[in-house]
């Protein structure tokens, strides 16, 4: 049991939960989107447990386009993480890096992805966390599993067939026992070109006694990471959210990234609450982004476009975050 934790430490896309038994939950988030761009889902799985030792398994799907959603629960017993890699089995479902099958009663189906763009990892940093993943009393942590990818393959949705060939793809994950008491958090891998991917939250985290604004933006750009976080200098200058639209502006010494969501229409999703799916959020899936990142050394913007398919998200006291 203590080698599969450190051992998954390190790999923040593997399980995390080995001997917990109460008040955790741990979910990944798998975005597809098909070439065409008609079909945009998310598929949820993970496990909750309530301060009681209650525990469930579940998969959530999100069907981006009808602003729908449905939470499949299974018995605990049918949850089977894979020990030192990531792979989860959730009944004849499964779950990887590289793989998504599905069977449930309305979907099924396997896609596969190729060209992951996962978030570096280092023995002092292993991935977005950075530094605050040596932090035991976080309330929520976070894991990149895959910037950007390429889909292959297909899925029977309610008895038709949708082709997800060359569609594109996101992949994160949480862990921890409750969502933030505020959040902003945003994504899209749908610009112009190829190959560019946005990734961006904002928090209010619990901190002995008290709280902080915490944030982390990743910015993919062919083939370079801009990182914006809390740990490494950055600075938050604007957070603002209304029913219209979502504003961030984060810089560092070199670079600074402005941020601007157009909202659109939501699902609703279960969220963990002390462990339990117990919570309510609202997604979308069909925001439009607006991303322009500048080079402060030579007073250049050296990108600026608008990213479709954005997933948004800004849930519970807003007033906490904003600046």
């Amino acid at each position: 049991m203590i080698r599969n934790k450190i051992q998954a430490f390190f790999n923040p896309e593997q399980f995390q939960g080995w001997g917990k038994t109460r008040k955790y939950f741990e979910g990944w988030y798998f975005k597809v989107v098909s070439a065409d761009e008609s079909s945009a889902f998310a598929f949820i799985p993970g496990i909750a447990m309530d301060d009681t030792g209650r525990r469930q398994s579940f998969i959530q799907v999100l069907d981006g386009k009808r602003q729908t959603s449905v939470n499949y629960l299974f018995d605990v017993s049918e949850f089977d993480p894979l020990p030192g890699a990531f792979k989860i089995a959730i009944g004849e479902n499964q779950f990887s890096d590289h793989l998504l099958s599905l069977a449930l009663p309305d979907i099924k189906g396997d896609l596969r992805f190729s060209g992951n763009i996962p978030w570096p990892k280092h023995w002092y940093s292993p991935g977005i966390m950075g530094p605050y993943s040596f932090v035991p009393f976080m309330e929520c942590y976070h894991g990149i599993v895959s910037m950007d990818h390429l889909i292959h393959g297909q899925l029977e949705i309610n008895g038709e067939f949708v082709n997800f060939n060359n569609g594109r793809g996101y992949s994160e994950k949480d862990w921890g026992h409750s969502f933030p008491s505020a959040y902003i958090w945003m994504q899209s891998n749908h610009f112009s070109t190829s190959g560019i991917s946005i990734k961006s939250s904002v928090a209010n985290i619990p901190w002995i006694g008290n709280s902080f604004v915490g944030f982390i933006a990743g910015f993919w750009l062919h083939d370079r990471l801009f990182r914006f976080t809390t740990y490494n200098r950055s600075v938050l200058r604007k957070c603002f959210a209304d029913e219209k639209k979502v504003e961030l502006v984060i810089e560092n010494n070199n670079y600074r990234i402005e941020l601007l969501v157009h909202r659109d229409k939501v699902a609703s999703l279960a969220s963990p609450i002390k462990g339990l799916m117990d919570g309510r959020i609202e997604e979308s899936m069909t925001s439009k982004v607006e991303v322009h990142l500048f080079d402060k050394k030579v007073h250049q913007t050296i990108f600026s476009d608008t990213g479709r398919n954005a997933g948004l998200e800004a849930a519970g006291k807003i007033d906490e975050i904003m600046i």
